[in-house]
């Protein structure tokens, strides 16, 4: 049983449950960190087991998400939602505008988005009920879908690791083995392709199976368990977290692990079990933040070319996090650490944890943040 102090053991300022018996929902939102600002991080639906496991995915994932949002260099903090429910039975406009609601009662702490499970037509409906949500409809003045530029990101990330690990930034024949071909995972192949990659691909949705199957005819497909021993130079994890752990580390056949799937090492010492294996590891939280990178630029005016040139920084991002680990001799999971921390640090000197309140607007107008 989670007691509040393992709750908090994490450096969590504050964890809030919702419940709205009138239209099936059951919410927890986590606030890690406000230091750099107020806490944003997307809202998954996923039909848990039980609470306590959505419990201890949601504080993960704001961990994760202030690191993610330090080290991109975003005055942003760390926070995650997650809805529990059954995506395929359980979604309806009132769920996601009671959640709106809910979100709106926060009073800016937290800024939700898009993320597994919920689509750019849920967002409208929770923007429906509070302007405290990015990734709404680009009609309405948002940015859309973030999957494009999470994928990009992505992409990035895995040239970088390449870059280090071969001496060259092409990707031409080089084998890249994607665990998840959902929406990120779907459009990072598309990237890879373009690039001159071969894929070798999973996935535990047969539409997203198919779907591959008609759009890369050449890629091959392999079972779920397969995909960790599968021959390659890249295995990309873009589907859930904890795929790097003491079952599947001593599987892997690659040379990089570089994918868009949040929290892939099981526990911090899995990061050194990589590193002692001679495979490089690309922190997932950097080269995963493009999506971020893109919603955070709704609050000074969304446009796409600014996005991309924001997330096209992670390439060079990703080689200095690689030597950081270099310099001090530590895996690179902990040296993406050291950069996100020292950031914090450096704020939390100087500055307490974000009050600030945003405008009242209606849809179309410009975000006043």
């Amino acid at each position: 049983m989670y007691t509040l102090e393992k709750m908090y053991s994490m450096g969590h300022e504050e964890v809030v449950f919702f419940q709205d018996k009138s239209c099936g929902l059951k919410a927890i939102v986590a606030i890690h960190d406000t230091t750099l600002g107020p806490a944003l991080g997307g809202t998954r639906l996923w039909n848990y087991a039980n609470e306590e496991e959505a419990l201890i995915d949601v504080l993960r994932l704001s961990k994760g998400m202030t690191y993610k949002a330090a080290v991109s260099g975003l005055n942003l903090g760390g926070g995650k939602a997650v809805i529990i429910a059954d995506p395929k039975k359980d979604k309806s406009e009132a769920l996601f505008r009671s959640f709106g609601r809910f979100i709106e009662s926060l009073n800016g702490r937290y800024i939700t988005a898009e993320d597994v499970n919920t689509s750019v037509e849920d967002i409208e409906h929770i923007f429906t009920e509070t302007n405290y949500v990015t990734g709404v409809a680009q009609q309405y003045g948002g940015s859309g879908n973030p999957a494009p530029y999470t994928a990009l990101g992505t992409f990035r990330g895995i040239e970088a690791s390449v870059t280090r690990a071969f001496g060259s930034r092409s990707l031409q024949d080089k084998v890249i083995a994607i665990q998840g071909v959902g929406s990120v995972g779907f459009e990072l192949a598309h990237l890879l392709t373009a690039a001159g990659a071969k894929i070798i691909y999973t996935d535990i949705n047969e539409r997203g199976i198919q779907k591959m199957k008609e759009a890369f005819p050449s890629a091959k497909y392999v079972e779920p368990n397969a995909i960790f021993s599968a021959e390659c130079d890249v295995y990309s994890p873009c589907a859930l977290g904890a795929s790097l752990n003491d079952e599947t580390i001593p599987q892997l056949k690659c040379k990089i692990v570089a994918g868009a799937a949040n929290n892939q090492l099981k526990e911090d010492r899995h990061g050194l079990m990589v590193r002692e294996r001679g495979i490089l590891y690309a922190p997932d939280y950097l080269i995963n933040a493009g999506g971020l990178m893109n919603v955070s630029i709704e609050f000074e005016g969304w446009a796409d070319d600014k996005s991309r040139r924001m997330v096209d920084t992670i390439y060079d991002k990703t080689l200095e996090v690689f030597r950081i680990s270099d310099e001090q001799n530590i895996p690179v999971n902990k040296a993406a650490d050291v950069m996100a921390e020292k950031r914090i640090e450096s704020m939390r000197n100087i500055k307490n944890s974000y009050l600030g309140k945003i405008s009242h607007r209606l849809p179309g107008q410009k975000r006043r943040f």
